[in-house]
């Protein structure tokens, strides 16, 4: 089915407040708002699923060995953008808006901010002013960049014990 708002993405799933589709050209999945949201709202929260003690793929990363499955699974395709405007805030398990999102805007998020040394990195092609180019974690950005966007306690904990380390050295 190819949806009214965007024809080039079919619908995948609705979860009232947003849904799933599925780029046609590509395949890609991406999450896309249903309603508006403004900065620091909550947009959904989330569990975890399931606990590992290696990353995948799908997780994100909650401690130096722990990362979670999402719960529910839908917000697994909450894609990267180097300028976000959804974070996934690991201590209070929410979803929270960075900035105001429109109904049928995608929903992004910053990879980093979770994940410290990812097990897939990639190459970004998000398009924004702010793009990195290739993501592969917190721990291979300059902390001067990370300082712009928000983080998870974790990734700041680590930046700090990097920092640390670094100036007793």
């Amino acid at each position: 089915m190819i949806t009214a708002t965007n024809p080039s993405y079919r619908l995948v799933s609705d979860h009232i407040f947003a849904v799933v589709r599925q780029n046609i050209d590509n395949n890609q999945k991406a999450f896309f708002a249903q309603q508006r949201y403004e900065p620091g709202q909550v947009v959904a929260e989330f569990s975890a699923g399931k606990t590992l003690s290696r990353p995948t793929y799908l997780t994100v990363q909650v401690g130096i060995d722990k990362h979670i499955m999402l719960q529910p699974e839908h917000l697994q395709y909450i894609n990267h953008s180097c300028d976000p405007n959804v974070f996934f805030d690991t201590y209070t398990m929410q979803v929270v808006a960075l900035k105001p999102i429109a109904e049928g805007d995608e929903m992004t998020f910053f990879y980093p901010s979770t994940e410290w040394d990812m097990v897939q990195p990639f190459k970004c092609f998000c398009g924004t002013s702010r793009c990195l180019g290739e993501i592969k974690g917190a721990a291979h950005i300059n902390p001067q960049v990370l300082r712009s966007y928000t983080l998870t306690r974790f990734i700041q904990q680590q930046l700090h014990d990097r920092s640390s380390k670094e100036k007793r050295a």
